[in-house]
């Protein structure tokens, strides 16, 4: 079964710091929420999708990983440890915990155990609401530097709020989101599997698909480089590199970014925030698709 973005990770050491940038870029950034493992978040919304900003805050109770479990809080910690703040994990819309496991096993992409978990929200008005959440959690054995799963909601009515999806700088959705490697097509077949639908081959070194909502993209670093500008120091296996943002006016996200003095570029029609700026993301600002076109 087809899978859309549901969320990307963005790792950071300092959870306030992380909201003033996205503030200041023109987003609408909710308030702190509270892991009972360690970490602690804030949320941008768009519709259907999130940006999960992440500081691991209390170290102290982030369990362990095992064999079979996996531990959200240790490969955060770990990776900021390792690389510092970054996009640290692909997220993608589940229907079906149990069935999205055991397909992700068959193919020798899985062995980890479901995770069910719920956290009190918080809505723009103050109030309370529980949220609730079912995690499949996928592994690409070549690439211990960017984290995989599918997130099934419980409670959708509880955490989707209309009033977090309006921002200032016109943004409506995600376009999709970009990794880089120094092989694409060796993880086409991870990604085929995780995602559910084929890739094709755009030219040599970078390959498509386009899901039920955003596309995924992989790419050498050259050729995110060439189009983006710095991309994710080269290692081992993919990395998530960018987050591609639909906008309704691209000059008012250009006034928008403007005027927050970020260091954005603009390249061939988008409107780039390189990592230096963003805490180690590329974030990109691009027109919507038109209807039908």
């Amino acid at each position: 079964m087809a899978r859309g973005l549901d969320h990307v990770v963005h790792a950071v050491r300092d959870l306030e710091a992380a909201g003033e940038l996205y503030d200041l870029l023109g987003f609408t950034v909710g308030s702190r929420n509270r892991h009972p493992w360690g970490t602690h978040n804030r949320i941008v919304q768009t519709p259907g999708f999130f940006m999960e900003l992440l500081e691991v805050a209390e170290p102290e109770h982030v369990p362990e990983a095992t064999e079979t479990f996996f531990s959200f809080g240790a490969f955060n910690r770990d990776l900021l440890a390792s690389v510092g703040p970054c996009l640290s994990m692909l997220v993608l819309e589940g229907k079906d915990p149990a069935a999205e496991k055991a397909e992700f096993d068959a193919a020798g992409f899985g062995g980890l155990d479901l995770f069910d978990f719920q956290r009190t929200g918080r809505r723009p008005d103050g109030s309370e609401v529980e949220v609730a959440f079912s995690l499949a959690y996928a592994r690409d054995p070549s690439s211990p530097h960017c984290g995989f799963f599918t997130c099934t909601q419980h409670r959708p009515e509880n955490f989707w709020s209309p009033d977090m999806q309006r921002h200032m700088n016109g943004t409506t959705g995600v376009a999709g989101v970009i990794l880089v490697a120094d092989d694409p097509a060796a993880h086409v077949p991870f990604l085929s599997t995780f995602a559910g639908v084929a890739f094709r081959r755009a030219v040599d070194g970078w390959h498509i698909a386009q899901t039920p909502r955003g596309a995924i993209e992989v790419m050498t670093h050259d050729l995110f480089t060439q189009r983006f500008g710095a991309a994710p120091a080269a290692d081992a296996g993919l990395r998530l590199a960018a987050v591609r943002f639909a906008v309704k006016d691209i000059e008012q996200a250009r006034k928008r970014l403007a005027s927050s003095r970020m260091a954005a570029e603009e390249i061939e029609g988008v409107i780039v925030i390189g990592p230096k700026a963003a805490l180690g993301a590329t974030l990109v600002f691009e027109p919507q698709a038109t209807p039908g076109a």
